[in-house]
């Protein structure tokens, strides 16, 4: 008897499960995937392990977010703001998912039915992911218009277009995952099975290839082509910069705001490289084990991927704590006799139209 589904399927469309299987993915009663046999200890400490990350992750990202609006930049970096955010809500349902998976809950009626498609499968947690990575492709898009179309960016970059974009991501999210969900998961027997029921099996191949090509392979290429213009016309300020270097006033506020833009691409770069990096692993994985029907499921590599996987919403505010100047200078506060270094005031616009110095004691 099948005990549990591990809900990442529903984004891959291969049902890991636990205990001995003979379907993984279904047509009714015919089985179109692959067996699978987890183990109970195994399994127990792989739970563990995501609720701890979990948590921590959930603190960090608090942090950050917390220091973002003291240092006065969640106004000043919306997108970023929301990035962080969305990697809390990640961490937060993750929390609350695995938790309820180690209780090992029983699901019946109307509440085990609900239950199984939001929290216990993992819906939500896949929800704020997915407006994470749709968020982050944005962070990538406006830097590269205020770097490399900077008269695009007055005209584009909009408060209301910022917010519009940010309700735009959760509502497609919302729409796709639920739809998704809902018409292939179920419960059966008490047991949830999430993303595990498709009409057929080219079903559940077009929609894998579908979403390993726009949330992977889409974004590497925004992220390579974006970042990759950036750098070239930064390369190409600092260049200009440097032969001016003799002359003062104006020089010196354009050079303090290169440093400023500088800083938050290159924060920007490690997150984004740190995405493709996390979840490499377990993307390709899984379509190897849906294409190819000889592959065989092993248990370590799929803890190790998934884990990897799970350890990008943890990791990701520790990047912002020590690259991103004005949220490491908020940070290094709370530590005691410590004194932060001086800072120049993210507020310095890419005209470098104004400067401000701020110094912060212990």
């Amino acid at each position: 008897m099948l005990e549990e589904s591990v809900s990442t399927a529903s984004h891959v469309s291969v049902a890991i499960t636990t205990t001995d299987v003979d379907d993984v993915l279904t047509t009714g009663n015919e089985p179109i995937g692959q067996s699978a046999s987890v183990s109970r200890g195994a399994d127990f400490y792989f739970k563990c392990a995501v609720v701890i990350i979990g948590i921590v992750g959930a603190t960090a990202n608090a942090l950050i977010l917390y220091a973002m609006i003291a240092s006065d930049q969640r106004k000043k970096h919306l997108l970023i703001f929301h990035q962080n955010a969305c990697d809390l809500c990640s961490c937060l349902f993750q929390v609350v998912a695995y938790t309820l998976k180690l209780c090992d809950i029983p699901l019946t009626g109307t509440l085990g039915y609900w239950l199984c498609v939001t929290l216990y499968g993992e819906t939500f947690v896949w929800c704020s992911f997915d407006v994470s990575v749709v968020n982050l492709m944005s962070v990538t898009i406006e830097r590269y218009l205020k770097v490399v179309r900077p008269k695009w960016s007055k005209k584009l970059l909009r408060k209301w277009v910022i917010y519009l974009v940010i309700a735009f991501s959760w509502i497609v999210s919302i729409l796709y995952n639920m739809t998704l969900v809902f018409s292939t998961s179920g419960v059966i027997g008490g047991v949830c099975y999430t993303g595990a029921f498709w009409k057929s099996r080219l079903a559940a191949t077009l929609h894998t290839v579908w979403y390993f090509v726009s949330f992977f392979v889409v974004v590497i290429f925004v992220f390579f082509l974006c970042y990759w213009r950036i750098l070239v016309v930064i390369r190409r300020q600092a260049s200009v910069m440097a032969g001016h270097s003799g002359t003062a006033g104006s020089s010196a506020v354009q050079t303090q705001s290169h440093h400023i833009q500088s800083n938050v691409i290159k924060t920007m770069i490690l997150v984004s490289a740190f995405y493709v990096i996390a979840w490499m692993p377990i993307r390709i994985y899984y379509m190897i084990l849906l294409l190819n029907s000889n592959t065989q499921f092993i248990e370590s590599v799929y803890y190790a991927v998934t884990f990897i996987a799970f350890l990008y919403i943890c990791a990701n505010p520790f990047i912002y704590a020590t690259k991103f100047n004005p949220v490491k200078r908020i940070l290094v506060g709370f530590i005691p006799c410590k004194k932060p270094a001086q800072e120049v005031d993210e507020s310095v616009g890419t005209s470098g139209t104004r400067r401000t110095v701020q110094t912060t004691h212990a």
